[in-house]
């Protein structure tokens, strides 16, 4: 059988979208990653908040102004603040626990932009800066939960958010410690067709919105469609 390598939020979200796409990414290496405009942009925004909210500028820079009043406001927040935290999970007989990033055994990989641990409340914040929120997936913030629940056992609560910094828009979530692992069952099918992708050797393509422009995997015969 093949050996599985980890998987991410972003990772299981683009087996979703294609697994012929993943497998051109993940797999084969034939399609190498490129920055576009839009990610070197969501890198600058993601590392300017990093730096100003653990301390290494006092100010932001006149680019990024606008990004200020959320800035101070998550400053302001009480507990400890932890920016692009790495989190990892594996199991143990058969069950989840929390491990190193880099652990040899991690089975699920995930990297929070900020991090604040008050006791048992926490909050869990993740910056975007797309132009609007219409294709928000919530999924991103149950899994840094999930992992957080694990890390971190005293906590019974944590307030979750993706902050659209360009289109000032929030999409915010709870989760409770009770049930905060639930998100783990709920890909569990998805996490079974990339494990039998991966045995079978088989990854179907799934044709979408993005094949016509956005897909650069030009052996795909739906390529262009």
């Amino acid at each position: 059988m093949a050996k599985i390598p980890a998987w991410s939020y972003s990772s299981i979200k683009l087996f979703e979208t294609c697994p012929r796409k993943y497998q051109a990414e993940k797999v084969t290496k034939e399609v190498a990653y490129k920055d576009t405009d839009a990610t070197i942009y969501g890198k600058e925004v993601h590392k300017v908040a990093e730096d100003f909210l653990s301390g290494e500028i006092s100010e932001i820079p006149p680019k990024y102004s606008f990004i200020q009043p959320y800035l101070l406001r998550l400053q302001a927040f009480p507990g400890e603040k932890f920016c692009e935290i790495e989190l990892g999970v594996k199991k143990v007989d058969g069950q989840l626990v929390a491990c190193g990033f880099k652990d040899p055994e991690v089975w699920f990989r995930g990297i929070a932009d900020l991090v604040i641990i008050n006791g048992d409340m926490g909050w869990v914040v993740d910056y975007k800066t797309g132009k609007n929120a219409k294709y928000a997936d919530t999924r991103q913030l149950a899994l840094m939960a999930a992992a957080l629940f694990l890390k971190y056992p005293q906590l019974k609560k944590l307030k979750t958010s993706l902050l659209f910094v360009v289109s000032k828009d929030f999409i915010k979530e709870n989760f409770h410690a009770e049930y905060g692992l639930s998100i783990f069952s709920e890909l569990e099918g998805l996490l079974k067709h990339r494990e039998i992708a991966y045995n079978t050797g088989t990854w179907n393509p799934r044709p979408n919105g993005l094949c016509r422009k956005w897909c650069a995997v030009t052996s795909c015969p739906h390529n262009g469609d």
